[in-house]
């Protein structure tokens, strides 16, 4: 009998993993690790570990003496040390084409949202003030205005044919990116520094790796256009949040949208928004990680990462191999 363990898992149960191992021997056992913190001890004899908010670093893995697989629930593998997985014969999965849809549409509902000063809006009528000038900037139309986005990956195409309906001019920095697949969504392929100054909204959709940690930063922040706006669905340490509530609080930045924020509050056992300046503006809204979230993503994401697992538990190559760990 094969052991996969979920390292933790904020779903009700665990019936999809167990419908798909089930059948070929395989025990599934939750575990509630989301720090990771114990997790080398706890998983001890896994053949496979499903992995959602634990980290996972060499040492963990250094201690799976007879795990064949880490599979990953999401798209990103920066909780997991691949390169050690790698060097002991792990294989790494992960399920890179769900949530498109999910994290396109929720950026752009978080971009207009913004754009439209409604968050400002509510905030005033509950005061009870009832005045169209009670925005916190004034609101340019949609058609003609710049709408930036920092990375040109899947999502952020599916996002740049949405945007346009809209009438936004998309302006696009990714580095790996050619211009000529820019050109072919409409959009136009600029630098960093092109973008800062002229974007109306700057959207960030890039992977978080040790080159993006704080791209937005304050020397970023201070370049961008006065009154400019800032949405985050991508990793929180992207954006530096104390310089983000500098440009908030001191007008420069007329108001944010995050997804998550830097410290990344799901990945704790003990969080609350007084460890966040962020979380006591009104003119900065964040959602709690969810940009991801559809019931049928979260099925799909469940299903695709038992489904990886159980190819590699039968000796078969899985769908969705990292590359470098196969």
């Amino acid at each position: 009998m094969f052991k996969v363990y979920v390292t933790d898992y904020d779903y009700p149960d665990l019936a999809i993993e167990r419908e798909i191992l089930e059948p070929i021997g395989a025990e599934v056992i939750g575990l509630q690790s989301r720090t990771g913190e114990g997790l080398a001890e706890l998983a001890r004899d896994a053949d496979a570990l499903m992995q959602q908010y634990a980290k996972i670093p060499a040492t963990t893995i250094e201690a799976l003496k007879q795990c064949k697989v880490i599979a990953r629930y999401g798209i990103g593998v920066d909780i997991l040390d691949v390169d050690a997985a790698r060097k002991a014969g792990i294989v790494v999965t992960n399920v890179p084409d769900y949530c498109i849809e999910e994290v396109a549409d929720h950026s752009i509902s978080m971009a207009l949202t913004i754009f439209r000063s409604i968050p400002t809006y509510a905030a005033s009528t509950r005061r009870g003030e009832w005045h169209w000038n009670k925005w916190n900037r004034p609101i340019p139309r949609m058609r003609g205005s710049v709408f930036g986005m920092i990375g040109f990956g899947r999502i952020a195409q599916n996002m740049a044919r949405k945007l346009q309906v809209f009438g936004f001019d998309v302006i696009a920095y990714d580095p790996f990116v050619s211009a000529s697949l820019m050109a072919s969504h409409g959009v136009k392929k600029v630098t960093l520094d092109e973008m800062f100054p002229q974007a109306d909204l700057i959207d960030v959709m890039c992977p978080y790796t040790p080159e993006t940690h704080h791209l937005i930063d304050a020397k970023a922040l201070a370049a961008m256009k006065p009154g400019a706006l800032l949405v985050n669905c991508a990793r929180g340490k992207v954006v530096d949040n104390q310089a983000l509530y500098e440009a908030l609080t001191s007008g420069h930045i007329a108001a944010a949208a995050l997804d998550d924020t830097e410290e990344e509050p799901a990945k704790h056992l003990t969080w609350s928004p007084d460890d966040n300046l962020l979380f006591g503006l009104e003119n900065c809204i964040i959602t709690p990680h969810v940009a991801y979230i559809s019931q049928d993503a979260l099925d799909e994401a469940r299903r695709v990462a038992a489904q990886n697992v159980r190819a590699v538990l039968l000796g078969e190559k899985p769908l969705n191999p990292v590359a470098g760990s196969y």
